[in-house]
């Protein structure tokens, strides 16, 4: 199973409306990195729930729901979107400043690369903000 981390600005589409609405399309990713990861995106795979823009953290784990398809909002061009549903919420949400300030976290690519709204996550930098976010080894 493979690891990603999505953003959405909490003002537009927040991780309490995702589990309200139960299951969401996530989709309007006009970025070329990201398509390339959408469509790496399997079945069961999880996923760190971002709050960009205001509070900058990460805030709950989702789930690939359906792989990646052809986004409907597309007008032009080959677009793709997934499904995901919301998995659990972190113990306690971990802000980009931490982030920043773990070592092991530098090539994190939500360091790297801060403006990419879908981007892998390592099974070694998954762990750490597991364990940052207050939640237990494989919870």
């Amino acid at each position: 199973m493979a690891h990603w981390l999505i953003k959405s600005e909490p003002e537009v589409y927040s991780w309490d409306q995702l589990k309200k609405d139960k299951q969401t399309r996530w989709d309007g990713i006009r970025s070329y990195a990201s398509r390339l990861h959408l469509r790496a995106m399997k079945k069961g795979d999880e996923i760190f729930f971002y709050h960009s823009n205001q509070g900058t953290e990460i805030v709950a784990i989702a789930t690939v729901s359906k792989e990646a398809y052809p986004d409907p909002t597309s007008t032009e061009g080959e677009w793709y979107a997934i499904d995901i549903k919301p998995l659990k919420k972190l113990t306690k949400p971990v802000g980009l400043d931490q982030i920043k300030k773990e070592k092991k976290l530098a090539g994190m690519a939500l360091v790297r690369i801060g403006r990419l709204s879908v981007q892998p996550v390592t099974d070694e930098e998954w762990q750490i903000i597991m364990k940052m976010g207050g939640m237990e080894p494989g919870s």
